[in-house]
Protein backbone atom coordinates (compact mmCIF):
# COMPACT_ATOMS: atom_id res chain seq x y z
CA UNK A 1 0.00 0.00 0.00
CA UNK A 2 2.89 1.93 0.50
CA UNK A 3 3.07 4.87 -2.57
CA UNK A 4 6.58 4.58 -4.53
CA UNK A 5 8.90 7.10 -3.62
CA UNK A 6 6.59 8.60 -0.54
CA UNK A 7 8.19 10.51 2.51
CA UNK A 8 8.05 9.07 5.60
CA UNK A 9 4.98 11.14 7.33
CA UNK A 10 6.38 13.04 9.82
CA UNK A 11 5.58 12.61 13.55
CA UNK A 12 2.42 14.99 14.45
CA UNK A 13 2.35 14.97 18.22
CA UNK A 14 0.44 16.66 20.61
CA UNK A 15 2.38 19.04 22.61
CA UNK A 16 3.89 17.10 25.84
CA UNK A 17 3.29 13.51 24.18
CA UNK A 18 5.47 10.74 25.16
CA UNK A 19 6.15 12.42 28.66
CA UNK A 20 7.66 15.25 27.81
CA UNK A 21 7.35 18.64 30.13
CA UNK A 22 4.14 20.33 29.83
CA UNK A 23 1.91 17.49 29.22
CA UNK A 24 -1.32 17.69 27.18
CA UNK A 25 -4.26 17.58 28.74
CA UNK A 26 -7.61 16.41 26.81
CA UNK A 27 -9.88 19.66 26.71
CA UNK A 28 -13.31 19.30 26.33
CA UNK A 29 -13.14 19.94 22.66
CA UNK A 30 -10.68 16.95 22.15
CA UNK A 31 -12.98 14.70 24.45
CA UNK A 32 -15.74 15.57 22.52
CA UNK A 33 -13.85 14.89 19.22
CA UNK A 34 -12.86 11.14 20.64
CA UNK A 35 -16.39 10.83 21.53
CA UNK A 36 -17.34 10.87 18.30
CA UNK A 37 -14.63 9.09 16.32
CA UNK A 38 -15.79 6.21 18.57
CA UNK A 39 -19.05 6.32 18.75
CA UNK A 40 -19.60 6.15 22.39
CA UNK A 41 -18.31 7.84 25.42
CA UNK A 42 -14.22 7.25 25.94
CA UNK A 43 -13.22 5.59 28.66
CA UNK A 44 -9.75 6.60 30.96
CA UNK A 45 -8.77 8.70 29.05
CA UNK A 46 -5.69 10.57 30.40
CA UNK A 47 -4.51 13.16 27.48
CA UNK A 48 -3.90 13.33 23.71
CA UNK A 49 -0.71 11.34 22.50
CA UNK A 50 -0.66 12.42 18.82
CA UNK A 51 -2.61 14.90 16.53
CA UNK A 52 -3.82 13.80 13.13
CA UNK A 53 -2.30 16.18 10.07
CA UNK A 54 -5.97 17.03 10.34
CA UNK A 55 -5.70 18.49 14.06
CA UNK A 56 -8.06 16.15 15.44
CA UNK A 57 -6.52 13.12 17.90
CA UNK A 58 -6.14 10.30 16.45
CA UNK A 59 -3.90 8.84 19.29
CA UNK A 60 -4.98 9.21 23.34
CA UNK A 61 -3.43 7.66 26.25
CA UNK A 62 -5.42 6.15 28.46
CA UNK A 63 -5.34 5.12 31.93
CA UNK A 64 -3.23 1.43 32.53
CA UNK A 65 -6.78 1.10 35.02
CA UNK A 66 -10.37 2.17 34.97
CA UNK A 67 -12.33 3.86 37.37
CA UNK A 68 -13.87 0.70 38.73
CA UNK A 69 -9.96 -0.83 39.06
CA UNK A 70 -10.31 -3.41 35.95
CA UNK A 71 -7.50 -2.97 33.60
CA UNK A 72 -7.50 -0.97 30.42
CA UNK A 73 -6.33 -3.05 27.68
CA UNK A 74 -3.79 -0.23 26.34
CA UNK A 75 -2.05 2.77 26.89
CA UNK A 76 -2.14 4.31 23.56
CA UNK A 77 -5.89 4.04 21.98
CA UNK A 78 -5.88 4.80 18.37
CA UNK A 79 -8.97 6.51 17.65
CA UNK A 80 -9.80 7.80 14.33
CA UNK A 81 -11.73 5.72 12.64
CA UNK A 82 -10.72 6.32 9.17
CA UNK A 83 -7.08 5.52 10.21
CA UNK A 84 -8.84 2.61 11.82
CA UNK A 85 -10.23 1.46 8.85
CA UNK A 86 -6.67 1.81 6.77
CA UNK A 87 -4.54 -0.75 9.22
CA UNK A 88 -7.99 -3.21 9.48
CA UNK A 89 -7.18 -3.11 5.51
CA UNK A 90 -3.38 -4.09 6.39
CA UNK A 91 -4.23 -6.59 8.88
CA UNK A 92 -6.38 -8.55 6.72
CA UNK A 93 -3.79 -8.57 3.98
CA UNK A 94 -1.13 -10.74 5.39
CA UNK A 95 1.61 -8.50 6.61
CA UNK A 96 1.08 -9.59 10.39
CA UNK A 97 1.86 -12.62 9.15
CA UNK A 98 4.80 -11.27 7.20
CA UNK A 99 6.00 -9.24 9.81
CA UNK A 100 5.78 -12.53 12.84
CA UNK A 101 8.04 -14.24 10.69
CA UNK A 102 10.15 -11.72 9.74
CA UNK A 103 10.48 -11.42 13.52
CA UNK A 104 12.27 -14.95 13.57
CA UNK A 105 14.70 -14.61 11.16
CA UNK A 106 15.80 -10.58 11.59
CA UNK A 107 17.88 -10.49 14.88
CA UNK A 108 18.08 -6.94 15.07
CA UNK A 109 13.81 -6.33 14.22
CA UNK A 110 13.19 -8.67 16.72
CA UNK A 111 15.96 -6.72 19.40
CA UNK A 112 14.09 -3.38 18.55
CA UNK A 113 10.69 -4.58 18.96
CA UNK A 114 11.85 -6.05 22.39
CA UNK A 115 13.04 -2.40 23.10
CA UNK A 116 9.59 -1.31 22.04
CA UNK A 117 7.87 -3.44 24.24
CA UNK A 118 10.06 -2.54 26.76
CA UNK A 119 9.44 1.38 26.34
CA UNK A 120 6.16 0.94 26.55
CA UNK A 121 5.74 -1.39 29.75
CA UNK A 122 8.03 1.85 31.35
CA UNK A 123 5.14 3.87 29.98
CA UNK A 124 2.49 1.99 30.66
CA UNK A 125 4.29 1.97 35.07
CA UNK A 126 4.76 5.47 34.76
CA UNK A 127 1.36 6.19 34.38
CA UNK A 128 -0.25 3.59 36.98
CA UNK A 129 2.83 5.50 39.34
CA UNK A 130 1.22 9.19 38.51
CA UNK A 131 -2.10 8.07 39.46
CA UNK A 132 -1.16 6.59 42.60
CA UNK A 133 -1.46 3.10 41.56
CA UNK A 134 0.23 0.24 41.51
CA UNK A 135 1.46 -1.01 37.99
CA UNK A 136 -0.38 -3.66 36.31
CA UNK A 137 1.36 -7.24 36.71
CA UNK A 138 4.03 -7.49 33.94
CA UNK A 139 1.86 -10.46 31.68
CA UNK A 140 -0.85 -7.50 31.51
CA UNK A 141 1.33 -5.03 30.92
CA UNK A 142 1.93 -5.13 26.98
CA UNK A 143 -0.13 -4.55 23.97
CA UNK A 144 -0.86 -5.96 20.09
CA UNK A 145 1.74 -8.95 20.66
CA UNK A 146 4.85 -7.78 21.72
CA UNK A 147 7.47 -8.68 22.31
CA UNK A 148 6.92 -11.51 20.26
CA UNK A 149 4.08 -11.70 17.99
CA UNK A 150 2.81 -9.35 16.21
CA UNK A 151 -1.10 -9.50 16.81
CA UNK A 152 -2.63 -5.95 16.70
CA UNK A 153 -1.15 -3.25 14.09
CA UNK A 154 -4.33 -0.43 15.76
CA UNK A 155 -2.11 -1.07 18.57
CA UNK A 156 1.17 -0.93 17.42
CA UNK A 157 0.57 1.87 15.17
CA UNK A 158 -0.72 4.39 18.05
CA UNK A 159 2.68 3.19 20.07
CA UNK A 160 4.75 4.44 17.26
CA UNK A 161 2.77 7.46 16.62
CA UNK A 162 2.67 8.54 20.22
CA UNK A 163 6.33 7.69 20.44
CA UNK A 164 7.33 8.37 17.10
CA UNK A 165 10.71 6.06 16.85
CA UNK A 166 10.50 3.64 19.19
CA UNK A 167 8.27 0.93 17.70
CA UNK A 168 9.32 -0.65 14.26
CA UNK A 169 6.92 -2.93 13.44
CA UNK A 170 4.24 -0.18 14.30
CA UNK A 171 6.57 2.38 12.11
CA UNK A 172 6.52 -0.24 9.11
CA UNK A 173 2.90 -0.52 9.03
CA UNK A 174 2.07 3.36 9.28
CA UNK A 175 4.43 3.95 6.05
CA UNK A 176 2.25 1.25 4.40
CA UNK A 177 -0.62 2.78 4.96
CA UNK A 178 -2.56 5.94 2.95
CA UNK A 179 -2.93 9.38 3.88
CA UNK A 180 -6.20 8.51 5.92
CA UNK A 181 -6.38 12.42 6.67
CA UNK A 182 -6.41 13.51 3.10
CA UNK A 183 -9.92 13.96 2.16
CA UNK A 184 -10.70 15.71 5.63
CA UNK A 185 -11.43 15.57 9.32
CA UNK A 186 -12.98 11.97 10.31
CA UNK A 187 -15.46 13.69 12.44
Amino acid sequence: MKRSGSPSRPPTRAPGAGRSPGRRVLDGKDAEVVRRQLGRPPRGLREVAHRCPCGNPDVVETAPRLPDGSPFPTLYYLTCPKAASAIGTLEGSGLMREMQARLATEPELAEAYQAAHDDYVARRDQAAREQGLDPLPRDMQSTGGMPRRVKCLHALVAHELAVPGVNPIGREALDALPEWWSDGPCV
